[in-house]
């Protein structure tokens, strides 16, 4: 398709949707990694150093006493976490690693989708401004500042997720147990008939894990491109202005009513699948410990 051809709604978005990387063009397949895309690092790696600084600042403010604001909220939250590990993953020793693992997940994850709600131009305004991205090869003409909705990071936390998986199911059963399970389970048989099923329950056991990562990756993945376009597409309602005439005014009205109502209802999407990934987290790490 020429350049011509796409429509300046189309060109927006499809903008909108290329990172800052080392190709300087958008990826096309699902996975290649000659891909490497900053603006993605940065903003998750900013997300999880502050993360990891306001537990440390809540942990040097504890104090015995009468707990202030922040303290409070980090004990309800610590609680929260603690209470939900507890139900669900049994051993004692793995919720020493495990809650901690899942709270910073949890928090981590809220930050860098409440990196969502930045308006879609302030960035692109700001960059214009320092002259660093108003036209295209200047250094951040192509910045995209959600890491949830690149489906690098999602796969790249839920792959985590997976080799954790099979660090307990190892740790917990032995070597040679987790790899028995493999072959054993979930059809037992005796005798040859086991034999005759190792192959499917190995097949059964590899896609299990496949579908468990997969899952917890896109899941995370999908709301978050989705809420991404939606915002995209009530930006373009503001961009339809063209003067003080009836059409602009009810387009403006329309930008403003739809991205407010957006915005709040988004602040539960963000919570949501924060939550979800901290307790499929949680549920998957709990089932390595358990046999079929």
């Amino acid at each position: 398709m020429a350049a011509s051809d796409i429509s300046p709604q189309s060109e927006y978005i499809q903008h909108h949707l290329v990172h800052l990387n080392n190709v300087g063009a958008k990826q096309s397949a699902i996975a290649n990694f000659s891909f490497v895309n900053y603006d993605s690092l940065f903003w998750s790696i900013l997300t999880g150093l502050v993360v990891v600084f306001l537990m440390w600042r809540a942990a040097k403010l504890a104090n015995a006493g009468v707990p202030g604001r922040f303290q409070a909220f980090v004990e309800m939250m610590v609680d929260m976490v603690e209470e939900q590990a507890k139900s669900i993953v049994p051993n004692e020793v793995s919720r020493r690693f495990v809650s901690p693992l899942a709270m910073t997940v949890f928090l981590w994850i809220i930050l860098m989708n409440m990196l969502d709600l930045v308006p879609v131009d302030f960035l692109a305004w700001v960059f214009k401004l320092t002259g660093l991205g108003s036209h295209h090869g200047d250094p951040l003409y192509y910045h995209r500042i959600l890491p949830t909705a690149d489906l690098n990071v999602p796969m790249g936390m839920s792959l985590g997720v997976l080799l954790l998986m099979f660090y307990y199911g190892i740790k917990i059963k032995h070597p040679g147990g987790f790899v028995k399970e493999l072959f054993t389970a979930p059809f037992h048989a005796p005798g040859i008939a086991g034999l005759v099923l190792a192959p499917f329950n190995f097949l059964l056991n590899c896609i299990e894990y496949a579908a468990k990562s997969v899952s917890l990756g896109m899941r995370l993945f999908g709301n978050m491109f989705a809420g991404e376009l939606i915002f995209m597409l009530i930006a373009l309602l503001g961009g339809a202005w063209t003067g003080f005439n009836g059409a602009s005014i009810g387009l403006g009205i329309g930008h403003v009513l739809a991205g407010s109502m957006w915005a709040i209802f988004h602040i539960l999407i963000v919570l949501l699948q924060a939550f979800i990934f901290m307790m499929l987290t949680l549920v998957y790490v709990g089932q390595a410990h358990e046999g079929h």
